[in-house]
């Protein structure tokens, strides 16, 4: 996702590739075991660790929904971009930011194929309760290999924005939010949507391992030791102790996790780019308050070395239990594997529709229907399994090449093409989506054979900075019930995470960050969705 002017994005392709610059500066050193990610670079830091407390209460949108003060958009031709922070005190003085507590959303129902619901059977079950967590796009906003200064109002959408240092913290900030959820009523395990690193940077991982499995201590910060806001504990550079989900996580992979930027394949010339001290794009200058510039001004940085694909899977295999992941998905880079809900027939199957040639956009190729997934599903059915599909992108966001930045990948199928085979399948019942950073619910009906419901979840990177609660149900009368819950995080005693959603919120409500309500419309944001039970 970007938010960028296309003339610019070509000239990175162009400054990345060149070998003009010389060899990087440094030599790629070990990334920081997950549990221990100090500031890259920031020389280790005696800096005091802000340590917060456990929420002590959580809740999704079915009580409350943080909105914002401020009804409707900004136009991008007249408002400055917020994420410029020399129109921070603008924004800040004239409540752009501002939020209040509206009533809650109650659950909307909705069937496939449209019939009314059914009454409710005698013993109905549930079978499985996770979180959806999508969109964290954890970035080094200091890195050589970011594009800011192409920042414009432009339909692209996100190579900068207002919470660029927060967003660590806000990520913090959703895991303490399933936490004190799964306190009072458990949580079985968290799935990733996939983007949870925005530039494949080995600092990247760093942070996002450490914050979703605990860390004693957590720096999101790389090159000279920042601290925009002097004091510790006080702003998005300064250390904090991370409690870490308390039930598992599952990997799912986005394209911003093998790719620069979401767009460019890790190649020789941008693994020296990312070590190097040019920014030809621009990057973040903290020596000047986080302004945007370009040039030869970066201090370099080894921890910011990029992940190929296998190397980015073996990263997550190796923290905790691999989250998923087997020594299969780390050999190959691709991250397809399946997971069991125990005593229930539901079986997840993780896809992964990233495209490592580059483009922002999915890919699947027949080649990959036929030696892995027709396969798995064609198991998942012999066992009477009801699946449950996960990747990072919808069914509309599948391409013949990636998009922009990427290329034609022989054998690439359509968005048709993809549900008219899933429609052999009356077994899959549901698919969990992220990618465009809104909240959305989708009857996928294929020409011919069976319809499944598509679930995308919004970002925490982005507004509403919210995630979903989901449960699956056995209603005990030949239906299947899903019921999800837009949740935004909690910011409770947190003042940078809440600094970051107040400049999220200014980012929408200026309307720099496009789209009308990026929550969906009623009938895609707390939803009960009804489909039938496989056959027997």
């Amino acid at each position: 996702m970007f938010r960028r002017l296309f003339p610019c994005m070509i000239a990175l392709v162009a400054a990345c590739s060149s070998s003009d610059d010389g060899p990087p500066t440094g030599s790629p050193g070990a990334a920081g075991a997950a549990g221990s990610a100090g500031g890259a670079g920031a020389g280790g830091g005696a800096a005091a660790v802000a340590t917060l407390p456990p929420l002590a209460s959580a809740h999704t949108t079915l009580d409350s929904v943080r909105d914002p003060k401020r009804q409707g958009q900004g136009d991008q031709k007249t408002q400055p971009n917020p994420a410029l922070v020399e129109n921070w005190a603008k924004y800040e003085s004239e409540g752009w930011g501002d939020t209040v507590d509206a009533p809650g959303n109650p659950y909307v129902t909705r069937t496939l194929p449209g019939a009314t619901a059914p009454a409710v059977g005698a013993s109905p079950k549930r079978l499985v309760r996770f979180a959806h967590l999508a969109d964290l796009q954890l970035l080094d906003d200091e890195s050589p290999n970011r594009a800011a200064s192409t920042d414009g109002a432009s339909p692209l959408d996100a190579a900068l924005r207002p919470a660029d240092a927060e967003l660590c913290r806000m990520t913090n900030a959703a895991v303490r939010t399933i936490n004190a959820l799964s306190k009072k009523d458990p949580i079985d395990f968290v799935l990733m949507g996939g983007d949870n690193a925005d530039s494949a940077q080995s600092n990247e991982y760093d942070w996002m391992l450490s914050i979703l499995s605990g860390s004693e201590r957590v720096e999101c910060d790389s090159g000279d030791d920042d601290d925009p806001v002097p004091g510790p504990g006080n702003d998005g550079k300064d250390p904090f102790r991370a409690e870490g989900l308390s039930m598992p996580w599952k990997w799912v992979t986005g394209n911003h996790d093998v790719l620069v930027l979401g767009n460019f394949r890790v190649d020789d010339a941008k693994k020296a780019s990312a070590l190097g001290t040019k920014a030809v794009l621009g990057t973040r200058d903290y020596s000047r308050g986080g302004t945007v510039d370009t040039g030869d001004f970066v201090k370099a940085d080894p921890r910011r070395a990029l992940h190929t694909p296998t190397e980015a899977m073996a990263r997550v295999l190796a923290d905790k239990d691999g989250h998923g992941l087997s020594a299969a998905n780390a050999t190959s880079g691709k991250a397809f594997y399946t997971f069991d809900v125990p005593s229930t027939p539901i079986r997840f199957f993780v896809l992964d529709t990233a495209h490592e040639a580059g483009g922002s956009e999915g890919v699947i190729t027949q080649a990959t229907i036929d030696s892995v997934i027709k396969p798995t599903l064609d198991a998942a059915r012999t066992e009477k399994k009801w699946v449950v599909i996960a990747s990072h992108h919808s069914a509309e966001a599948l391409t013949p090449d990636g998009g922009a930045f990427g290329k034609k990948e022989p054998g690439a199928i359509t968005m048709d093409q993809w549900l008219t085979f899933l429609g052999g399948y009356d077994n899959l019942l549901f698919s969990m989506v992220a990618h465009s950073h809104v909240g959305r619910v989708a009857p996928r009906v294929p020409t011919t054979g069976h319809a499944y419901w598509e679930v995308m979840t919004p970002s925490i990177a982005d507004f509403p900075n919210a995630f979903r609660v989901v449960e699956i149900w056995d209603q005990d009368n030949g239906w299947v019930m899903l019921r999800a819950a837009v949740t935004d995080i909690s910011i409770d005693d947190d003042a940078v995470a809440a600094a970051g959603v107040h400049r999220g919120v200014t980012d929408y409500t200026s309307g720099w960050l496009p789209g009308p309500d990026r929550r969906g419309e009623a009938t895609d944001r707390n939803v009960e969705l009804w489909i039938q039970k496989p056959a027997p």
